[in-house]
């Protein structure tokens, strides 16, 4: 059988500090991976907070950075970042403070953008099924339904 490696709460320390650096995390996704360091709960607080206290972990950045993130690369909605940040257990004012980097008018740009794109990349003949196409590829990424279906009656005439 294969011995797991064990770790010192130093050197658990140093290996999230390496871990948080390079990229913003949540807590959740920090206690996973002190979890799967095989670290005991004790000293997972005490990682956690020494990360915390050192700004290595912050919610607030985490919540703001994934957004930004995610709309400007996948291009995704509101409502689906709102939910993969839930998922995460990021609190409701850091998800409220989140979506203040996403502007009004850059949201609805992108909306008409990428909407237009997909209306034009669907090889679809009858206009029902190609109209159902375009639903459901922009509510599955998270855009709210009285856009989806005012783009869709506006693109169908």
């Amino acid at each position: 059988m294969l011995k797991q490696k064990s770790y010192t709460v130093d050197q658990a320390k140093r290996a999230l500090e390496s871990y948080c650096a390079y990229q913003e995390r949540c807590h959740q996704d920090v206690c996973k991976k002190l979890r799967s360091m095989n670290m005991i709960p004790d000293a997972i607080d005490l990682v956690v907070v020494h990360l915390i206290d050192n700004d290595f972990l912050n919610e607030t950045r985490f919540a703001r950075s994934y957004t930004r993130g995610k709309f400007r690369v996948k291009k995704w909605g509101r409502k689906r970042i709102e939910l993969e940040l839930k998922k995460r257990d990021i609190s409701a004012y850091n998800i409220k403070e989140a979506f203040k980097e996403i502007s009004d008018a850059d949201y609805l740009q992108t909306f008409h953008e990428l909407a237009e794109k997909k209306w034009h990349s669907i090889n679809e003949s009858n206009l029902y099924k190609k109209k159902k196409k375009l639903a459901n590829y922009l509510l599955y990424r998270g855009w709210e339904s009285h856009l989806v279906y005012d783009k869709i009656n506006g693109l169908s005439q």
